[in-house]
């Protein structure tokens, strides 16, 4: 079996992807995160209870001895990081700890791993908020424009990572997705937590009015691209995983009030902008649809229904779960 480190496996993508290599039964996976394990509500991985997984606490700014024992006794063939400090509206509170962790300890890292002879292929996860407010054809190419401190220090490890790649046998892909959602999702997130505040009574806040334009894709057709990434994707090249359309953020809502049955004006309010709000979001995916044959199989629609439908499966657990962003430095 081929042998797979999952950096940030706690995380909602990373997660996923552990689901989704455990059901090929193709791979044996370590996974790593700052945190101890989730439960269940968290972690879709969990239903498999497979011998193929190991989990491990590690915190990459503090624990790359303990990475280090780690990775001499699994030598992994593939080692993908999911880790980060992702969240956009916080980043201005405390900058300090996202350029720590996002551009200090991934440099850290890259330089720890950029010659390991047994791996093939290390896949960074880095985020489209690099390139700013994304109207238009967005490739790959794209000039770096970011715009909070999450964007700019997302942008400074990829171009910390690179700098790598060019010089030693580095073996790097890097991935840029769009809006993920799903089942399991951090319950602050627009999609799940449109679902709870519904449940709950309690009043949905549009940032600007919501009109905003994302490109929600879910997480297990992103889950799909980063697996042909990693098996398939050429050294130094960046890869985008994107929906074919954007859709306002309000109009998101609109779907999840009509899905349950309340009205939509009554549930919702405008609020201020957040600082540094990109307008649009939207990037082009054509290299990874030629390179792979990948394209999103899951709509906006399904998708939607599926995150709401866990909503209230799993409402009696979810209620007793903290719905605000939670940061931890």
């Amino acid at each position: 079996m081929k042998k797979v480190l999952i950096i940030g496996s706690n995380s909602f993508s990373g997660s996923d992807f552990v689901d989704l290599l455990l059901d090929t039964g193709e791979y044996e996976v370590m996974g790593i995160s700052r945190s101890l394990e989730k439960n269940a509500l968290f972690l879709p991985y969990k239903h498999h209870n497979s011998g193929h997984f190991s989990f491990h606490q590690i915190d990459l700014n503090h624990d790359l001895d303990k990475l280090q024992t780690l990775l001499a006794r699994f030598e992994p063939e593939y080692i993908v990081n999911f880790a980060a400090q992702s969240e956009v509206g916080p980043s201005w509170d405390h900058p300090e700890d996202w350029f720590q962790t996002n551009a200090v300890g991934t440099t850290k890292l890259a330089n720890m791993l950029k010659e390991l002879p047994y791996l093939k292929n290390y896949v960074h996860i880095s985020s489209p908020e690099v390139y700013g407010t994304c109207e238009g054809n967005i490739s790959e190419e794209a000039p770096l424009n970011p715009s909070t401190p999450y964007a700019a220090s997302k942008a400074a490890a990829d171009l910390s990572l690179f700098t790598f790649a060019k010089n030693f046998p580095f073996p790097l892909t890097m991935i840029r997705a769009t809006n993920v959602y799903g089942a399991h999702q951090q319950l602050f997130k627009i999609i799940p937590r449109t679902a709870i505040y519904l449940k709950l009574g309690k009043t949905i806040e549009l940032h600007g009015g919501g009109v905003a334009v994302k490109s929600y894709i879910h997480i297990r057709d992103v889950s799909r691209g980063t697996l042909l990434t990693m098996e398939n994707g050429q050294k130094g090249e960046i890869y985008h995983f994107s929906p074919d359309t954007g859709v306002a953020v309000k109009d998101v809502v609109q779907t999840i009030c009509a899905k349950m049955d309340v009205d939509f004006n009554r549930a919702t309010k405008t609020a201020p902008e957040r600082l540094g709000q990109d307008k649009a979001y939207t990037i082009d995916s054509s290299k990874a649809r030629k390179a792979f044959g990948w394209s999103p199989q899951i709509s906006l629609e399904e998708g939607i229904s599926q995150t709401v439908d866990w909503v209230s499966s799993y409402f009696a657990e979810i209620a007793h779960e903290p719905l605000q962003y939670i940061h931890k430095a």
